[in-house]
């Protein structure tokens, strides 16, 4: 390439990059694209020549590439792998939904992420540099991404505050939301009837925790406890990325990697529970014909996106500190695998345990309607005849009361609506799916109260789901202050948290500049904390009330 062509003047100055496509496209000579620096992988058996970058740009960098790796795998692997794609399973055909997903993420989701990866390790900017380079007028989709990223950060870091709430009120025996409150009044001691009618860990939820109101109108105060977990959980993420990649690129260590020794602890015992395989086996039962419906697709479709973080901007910004001859091909098919295979692993946990929480259901189901059925013979509303001479009531299987179930139905065909009798088929039980807050919070809490040492296992997921949404919240962070830090070249500790800089000795006009700056950032971050607190607090006034459950 001549040395006076547009390009190698762009990389060898130190001003950002403006020009457009057209420009790029405007060289001397033609371009052999096999041999040209823009072919990341190169061509096999050939030197790829490589644009000369100046290697003192003052640009952070990675300090290994197993930690460039688990900060893409801690970005992209979240709580959706956890409480969404076991979900869309359940509801979109079980082990047929994994067809339609593995085509779309070989089709559409690894070719994007490679786009992305490539992108922002060859133009070496955020979000908003990247489309700046691809053409100025197009930069407003690199600040979209960005706000979306403050959004999202904004819903993602309430979830990690729950959590905290969470993780410290396991440290107890029993567990604080295994049985409904008892209420006195006077000598008498009743449950809770509220929680009565839901159950305990239903109440303890929105009652305890969000302390939710019956409407929309009543405020319910300030609730402390939630303040002060959402307080956490920010100072957290401040302390990992205060310094960028220097200090986030620490924490993935851990953050990333603990959460699958939870999962396969969470495997091996959820293995060991009555009805696990049941769980399981209703799970990965494919329904086909559920592949013909357009609303499959779409939703498999949006969850590759979701999945792997695709235009959100940390992707980018995560591939903007490598190497310019990082080998992105490679990287972007590993850190798909994962994601894919984390789902699964996870929804085999999830199912694992809802399973055996199905089993549990299913027994006390068939016991309450065992007793009713004893009342109605003692009573004579139903005759000893109806009931098969070898079901026995002090061991009844769930395979007796269904006999005993289908023989009274039959008989009492005009009365039996009357009886208050229910069918009790794990299938039912099984097909109840949830999602998000309330598979994390309700479901998969209660089934852990069955658990043998409680307390352990719901510290060690609630551990887990901190350490995804730190992962998570790294990503998306790292999204709004590298194309920030790229535009206006504010000192990471000042954006990031810290008010305190000396500045530099340049000229009064470059004084004044800097400080205004650093005062708009501080803005904007007391702004973030604040619409943190109200969505938190908004979210509390809009859940439904219990009775309505």
């Amino acid at each position: 390439m001549p040395k006076n062509s547009k390009v190698t003047q762009r990389e060898q100055s130190h001003e950002h990059v403006t020009e457009s496509v057209a420009d790029l496209l405007a060289h001397e000579e033609p371009l052999d694209y096999k041999n040209s620096s823009l072919n990341v992988g190169g061509a096999a058996g050939k030197k790829v020549p490589q644009i000369e970058v100046p290697e003192n740009d003052g640009r952070p960098a990675w300090n290994s590439k197993l930690q460039y790796i688990l900060a893409q795998v801690g970005f992209s692997v979240g709580l959706g792998n956890v409480w969404r794609f076991p979900y869309l399973c359940q509801k979109n055909g079980g082990g047929a939904y994994l067809v339609p997903y593995f085509i779309l993420l070989i089709i559409i989701g690894i070719p994007l992420f490679f786009l992305e990866l490539a992108v922002g390790q060859k133009i070496r900017r955020g979000s908003i540099g990247v489309w700046n380079y691809v053409c100025p007028r197009l930069g407003g989709i690199g600040m979209s991404s960005l706000m979306v990223c403050g959004f999202v950060g904004l819903y993602y870091n309430v979830i990690i505050g729950w959590s905290i709430f969470y993780f410290f009120q396991s440290f107890q025996y029993p567990l604080p939301w295994s049985d409904c409150p008892i209420r006195k009044n006077g000598t008498l001691a009743i449950v809770e009837p509220e929680c009565d009618k839901s159950s305990a860990t239903t109440y303890f939820w929105y009652r305890q925790t969000l302390n939710t109101t019956s409407t929309i109108a009543e405020s319910g105060g300030l609730n402390v406890k939630m303040t002060l977990s959402l307080l956490v959980a920010w100072i957290i993420v401040c302390l990992a990325v205060i310094k960028g990649i220097a200090s986030s690129g620490k924490v993935m260590y851990f953050s990333s990697l603990f959460p699958y020794v939870v999962l396969f602890c969470f495997l091996v015992r959820g293995l060991m529970l009555k009805g696990s395989v049941d769980g399981i086996a209703h799970m990965f039962t494919p329904k086909l014909e559920k592949m013909l419906e357009p609303q499959v697709w779409r939703e498999a479709a949006t969850q590759v996106f979701f999945a792997l973080g695709l235009g959100f901007g940390g992707v980018i910004a995560f591939s903007s500190y490598n190497k310019i001859d990082n080998n992105c091909h490679f990287d972007a098919v590993l850190v798909s695998f994962i994601n894919f295979f984390t789902s699964i692993l996870a929804t085999l946990v999830v199912f694992a345990v809802l399973g055996f929480k199905a089993n549990i259901m299913n027994e006390k189901c068939v016991v309450e309607n065992a007793e009713k059925i004893l009342g109605y013979l003692n009573s004579n509303v139903l005759s000893h005849d109806l009931i098969p001479p070898h079901v026995n009531f002090s061991h009844l299987t769930t395979s007796d009361y269904a006999e005993m179930y289908g023989v009274i139905k039959t008989v009492k065909e005009d009365g039996f609506a009357q009886l208050g009798l229910e069918p009790c088929v794990l299938v039912d039980e099984l097909n109840k799916a949830v999602q998000g807050t309330g598979l994390a919070f309700i479901a998969f809490t209660e089934a852990m109260t069955h658990f043998p040492a409680s307390p352990f296992w719901s510290v060690m997921f609630f551990f887990m789901l901190i350490n995804l949404g730190l992962g998570s919240m790294i990503g998306t962070m790292t999204g709004i202050t590298t194309p920030v830090l790229d535009a206006y070249k504010v000192q990471k500790e000042l954006f990031t948290g810290t008010t305190h800089q000396r500045l530099p000795s340049d000229s009064h006009r470059q004084h004044l500049k800097r400080i205004k700056a650093h005062l708009g950032m501080g803005c904007i971050r007391l702004c973030v904390i604040a619409l943190s607190v109200l969505n938190a607090k908004r979210q509390q006034q809009e859940t439904k009330p219990l009775t309505g459950l």
